[in-house]
C-alpha cells in the first residue's frame, strides 16, 4: 500500500513539475525574433531598402528600452521578378523560416499575389512602397500600408488640376494593378470636382522604347495637354525622354508626374544634363515629411551608411529610405507591446496544406503563425514618433495626417511650389502649421507657387488645344445674295466673313474647351437660300449647327434651339440731325408759317361753328360780345 502511495506521489510530482516548467517555458521572452524582407535588392529601392532596415535593426537591438533583451534578425529575400509566380515562390520560402512579418514587398502587384498567402498563414505584410489604394480593402486584412495610400496622392492631383482651371486630363500608366487602380482612384476625385479623365494611354511594365513611341504619339493627337504619368521608378523617366524626342515638353503641355520621379531624382540625384532636359516643367509629388531633430540626425547618417556600399558611390536618400527605418521600429513597438501582454509566439501547421496528397513542394514547412492577428491589432495601435515625423494609423487603416510636398522641376534642380494634405489641401505653408486652424479648403484659400512650365513659360496652359484627329463640327452657314454684312463667303476661299461669324468665333474663344469646326457653304449664291430649310438640315443631321441671320420663329424653335438673340430685326426712322439755335420761339419750328397760318384759320372757324350751334341753347355763350368770343377761343 505504501508502494501505491509512493508511486501517485511521484506521477503527481512530476505532473506538477512538468505544467511548471511548461509554464515557465510559455512565459519566457524570445531571445530573438525573425522578420523576413522582400525586396529586389538589385534595384536602387532595394539597395536603399536594405540599408536602412538593417540600420534600424541594428538601432533597436542596442536600445534596451524596446524589446528588452529580445534582438530582431532579418531574413532577406531577393523579389527576382516582383510579380507573377516567382514572387509566390519567394514569399513562401521566406515564410518557412518563422517569420512573424515580412517588410515588403516592393510592388502592389506582388502585394496583391502574396496577400493571400498572408491571410491564410496570418503573417503581417508591412510595405510602405505598394501604395495600390485596393490592398487597404477588408479583402486583405494582414496587408499593412506604413506610408501614404495612392487614394491621398490622386487627391492631390486632381485638386491641383482643378485649382488650374482644366476640366480634361490625359492619363499614361502602367497596366498592372498599381497602375489601373491608381488611375481608377484618380478619376474618381476628378469626378467629384467636375473634371474628366478623356484618354487612357496603359502600356506594358516593362514597354520597349517602340512601344512608349507609339502611345505618345496618339496621346499628342488627342485634344488635352494635361497629361498625368503614373509609372514606376524604373521606366517613368524613359516616357518623359521619349516625350521630349517627340516635342511633347513644349510650351502648351502639362506633365504631372507620381512619386515615382521624385524617387528617381532623389536616389540617383544629381542627375546628367540630359537627364534634367528631359524633365524640364514637369510636376511632382514627393511624400512630406516634416522637419524636426530625428530627420535632420537621419539625413546626415546617411552618407555615412551608404558609403563603401555602392560601387558607384553612395545612394541618395529617398522617402522609401526614411518609411523603411520607421516601419522596423513600427514593428518593433507592436512588438514590444505584443510581449508584454503576455502574448507567445507560435507556429502550428496548416491542416489545409497537411490535407494536400502527393506534396513535392514541401509545403509542411510553410506553418501559420498563431498570434498574427493579436500583431496586426498591436500595429495598428502603434502611436509613435518616428524619422516620418507623427505615426499613427486611423480607423480605416491608413496613415493619420498624409501630405504631399508639391515639387516644380526648374534648371539643374527643383523648386517646392507648396503642399497638399488631406486636412487642408493646397498650401504654401507646410502643413503641420495648420492643423490647429479650422480646415479651410474654400477656392481663396487654395494657394501653390508660380510655377514653371514646360516651354520655360510661368503663364498657365490653358490645358487644349483643337485636337488632330478629332471630328470636326459642320457648321451650316448661307450664302447670301444680299444684307452681305451679316454673312458673305470670301471670294474663291472656303473662309466666311461678317458680323455673325464674328460673333460665333468670339463665342468659341470663350469656351474652356475646345471645339474643332468647319463651315459649310449652303445655297447656290444666285438667290437667298431659306433659312427654314437650312433649320430642317440640322436635324437631318447633315450639319451640326448653323450660324448666320436667322430669325427666331416659331417653326424653326420646334426644331432647333437657338442662341440668345444678339440683334433685332424690325421697322425704324432714320432722320438726319441738324444743329439749331435754341430760343423762346424754338417751339414754332416743327412747322412753317403757312402751316401756322392754315392752323389758325381752322382754329377761327371750328371755334365759330361750335358758337353758332351753341348760342340759341347754351347760357354760356351768350352776353356781352366780349365774352363770347373769349368763349370761343377758351
Amino acid at each position: 500500500m505504501i508502494r501505491v502511495w509512493l508511486v501517485l506521489l511521484m506521477a503527481l510530482s512530476n505532473l506538477l513539475f512538468s505544467s511548471a516548467a511548461v509554464g515557465l517555458e510559455n512565459s519566457t521572452v524570445p531571445e530573438f525574433i525573425n522578420i523576413g524582407v522582400l525586396y529586389s535588392f538589385n534595384t536602387s529601392v532595394g539597395r536603399i531598402v536594405k540599408i536602412a532596415v538593417e540600420t534600424a535593426v541594428d538601432d533597436i537591438n542596442s536600445d534596451s528600452t524596446i524589446l528588452g533583451k529580445t534582438k530582431l534578425t532579418l531574413s532577406f529575400q531577393e523579389d527576382s521578378k516582383y510579380r507573377g509566380f516567382l514572387s509566390i515562390a519567394e514569399a513562401l520560402q521566406l515564410m518557412a523560416t518563422h517569420t512573424v512579418a515580412i517588410i515588403g514587398p516592393q510592388t502592389s502587384t506582388t502585394a496583391h499575389v502574396i496577400s493571400h498567402i498572408a491571410n491564410e498563414l496570418h503573417v503581417p505584410l508591412l510595405s510602405f512602397s505598394a501604395t495600390d489604394p485596393t490592398l487597404s480593402s477588408l479583402q486583405f486584412p494582414f496587408f499593412i500600408r506604413t506610408a501614404f495610400n495612392d487614394i491621398f496622392q490622386m487627391t492631390a492631383i486632381a485638386d491641383m488640376v482643378s485649382h488650374y482651371g482644366w476640366r480634361e486630363v490625359i492619363v499614361v500608366y502602367g497596366d498592372d494593378d498599381h497602375g489601373r487602380n491608381g488611375i481608377g482612384a484618380l478619376a474618381d476625385k476628378l469626378a467629384e470636382r467636375r473634371c474628366k479623365i478623356s484618354f487612357k494611354a496603359p502600356m506594358t511594365p516593362d514597354a520597349k522604347r517602340e512601344e512608349i513611341t507609339d502611345i505618345l504619339v496618339q496621346v499628342a493627337l488627342a485634344e488635352s495637354r494635361v497629361i498625368v504619368l503614373h509609372t514606376s521608378t524604373s521606366w517613368g523617366p524613359k516616357v518623359l525622354s521619349v516625350a521630349k524626342s517627340l516635342g511633347m515638353m513644349q510650351n502648351g503641355y502639362v506633365w504631372i508626374a507620381t512619386t515615382f520621379l521624385t524617387s528617381y531624382i532623389d536616389i540617383d540625384s544629381p542627375l546628367s544634363s540630359d537627364e534634367m532636359d528631359n524633365i524640364q516643367g514637369v510636376i511632382t509629388l514627393r511624400m512630406y515629411i516634416p522637419d524636426s531633430k530625428l530627420k535632420r540626425s537621419f539625413v546626415s547618417r546617411w552618407t555615412n551608411l551608404t558609403r563603401g556600399k555602392e560601387g558607384n558611390g553612395s545612394l541618395g536618400l529617398s522617402t522609401y529610405g526614411i518609411f523603411a527605418y520607421d516601419t522596423v521600429y513600427v514593428l518593433a513597438r507592436a512588438l514590444d507591446t505584443f510581449l508584454k501582454q503576455g502574448n507567445q509566439i507560435t507556429f502550428s501547421h496548416d491542416p489545409k496544406i497537411s490535407e494536400l496528397r502527393g506534396d513535392s513542394l514541401h509545403l509542411d514547412a510553410v506553418k501559420i503563425f498563431n498570434e498574427g492577428n493579436l500583431l496586426c491589432k498591436s500595429i495598428y495601435a502603434v502611436n509613435m514618433t518616428g524619422v516620418t515625423g507623427p505615426f499613427r494609423y486611423t480607423p480605416d487603416g491608413n496613415l493619420a495626417n498624409p501630405a504631399y510636398e508639391i515639387i516644380n522641376v526648374i534648371g539643374s534642380g527643383t523648386r517646392r511650389i507648396g503642399y497638399w494634405s488631406n486636412y487642408s489641401g493646397l498650401s504654401v505653408v507646410p502643413p503641420e502649421t495648420l492643423y490647429s486652424k479650422p480646415p479651410n479648403r474654400s477656392y481663396e484659400n487654395q494657394k501653390l507657387l508660380t510655377v514653371f512650365w514646360p516651354g520655360e513659360t510661368t503663364q498657365t496652359p490653358r490645358g487644349w488645344v483643337f485636337p488632330s484627329n478629332g471630328k470636326l463640327l459642320r457648321i451650316g452657314v448661307p450664302k447670301r445674295v444680299s444684307y452681305r454684312e451679316f454673312v458673305s463667303q470670301v471670294q474663291s476661299t472656303d473662309m466666311f466673313k461678317g458680323f455673325c461669324i464674328d460673333v460665333f468665333l468670339s463665342a468659341v474663344n470663350l469656351l474652356p474647351y475646345a471645339v474643332p469646326y468647319k463651315f459649310v457653304p449652303y445655297g447656290d449664291g444666285q438667290s437667298n437660300p431659306s433659312n427654314t430649310e437650312l433649320v430642317r438640315l440640322i436635324t437631318a443631321g447633315v450639319f451640326d449647327a448653323a450660324v448666320g441671320d436667322i430669325t427666331i420663329t416659331t417653326e424653326r424653335t420646334k426644331m432647333v434651339d437657338f442662341t440668345q438673340p444678339y440683334t433685332e430685326s424690325g421697322l425704324v426712322v432714320v432722320a438726319s440731325v441738324k444743329k439749331t439755335d435754341s430760343n423762346a420761339w424754338a417751339f414754332l419750328t416743327p412747322f412753317t408759317p403757312m402751316m401756322w397760318t392754315v392752323t389758325a384759320i381752322f382754329f377761327l372757324l371750328v371755334g365759330a361753328v361750335v358758337w353758332i350751334l351753341e348760342h340759341r341753347l347754351n347760357d354760356d355763350f351768350r352776353g356781352p360780345p366780349k365774352k363770347q368770343v373769349a368763349t370761343i377761343l377758351w
